[in-house]
């Protein structure tokens, strides 16, 4: 590990690369993986029930996912300083910070994106599974199992939010080096440097991530057909 640091270090200069890509990794992790599950359940749960004031739930979930990342940044930054109201939970300038900061970004997202899609296929799935005699269990299996791909994009662009986000975390992290500086909070420092070919090297790992992540996507997708052609 030492060795790969040291040739790193050589080709990039003191901003941390390693632990950047590292933290990086972490928050895209666990900030998508919440808001995946969130996202979803909150997106089924809007598709499926009926309650006065629904449409004003669905333009607030709109206009919160063209929020900028910035403002969310501020109010958590406010809900987690010391005088705030969660202080005491000590997250500011934390990873864990950073991840709450993300999931209330990332969630709206994959939420408007569930409900879109189930709106335009659910009904048509449910009529099937109706006249197939399937339970109410089984019925919503079968809606999630027929959306599959679309709630599979729902979390990829969760995860790309993720990764490309810089205003939130750097206010809500602090760019710490070491601790909380992301890829994208270090090619900012890098372009305030002028080492503007670093911080294009860094934008080709991102972009690198992103491309082999639609190839999963792409990869499984295949296999699907094949076994359905099967």
């Amino acid at each position: 590990m030492e060795y790969i640091k040291q040739v790193v270090n050589t080709f990039f200069s003191d901003v941390g690369v390693l632990d950047a890509v590292s933290v990086t990794f972490q928050m895209a992790f666990w900030s998508t993986g919440i808001s995946s599950v969130l996202g979803i359940f909150l997106g089924i749960l809007l598709e499926k029930a009926k309650f006065p004031g629904k449409r004003v739930v669905i333009r607030i979930n709109r206009t919160l996912m063209g929020v900028p990342p910035v403002v969310i940044g501020l109010i958590v930054y406010m809900l987690l300083m010391r005088r705030g109201p969660l202080g005491k939970l000590e997250m500011l300038f934390t990873i864990k910070g950073m991840i709450f900061a993300q999931v209330l970004i990332i969630t709206p997202i994959i939420c408007g994106m569930t409900y879109t899609s189930l709106v335009s296929k659910a009904p048509a799935v449910r009529v099937f599974a109706k006249t197939m005699g399937a339970s109410k269990m089984q019925t919503q299996f079968l809606v999630i199992r027929e959306l599959k791909n679309e709630l599979y994009f729902a979390v990829v662009t969760g995860f790309g939010r993720s990764i490309s986000e810089v205003g939130a975390v750097m206010l809500v992290g602090g760019n710490i080096k070491g601790h909380t500086r992301i890829m994208t909070t270090a090619i900012s420092l890098l372009k305030s440097q002028g080492i503007f070919t670093e911080g294009l090297a860094l934008g080709v790992i991102l972009l690198v991530m992103a491309f082999l992540l639609q190839s999963l996507a792409d990869f499984f997708q295949k296999g699907e057909k094949s076994n359905e052609n099967y």
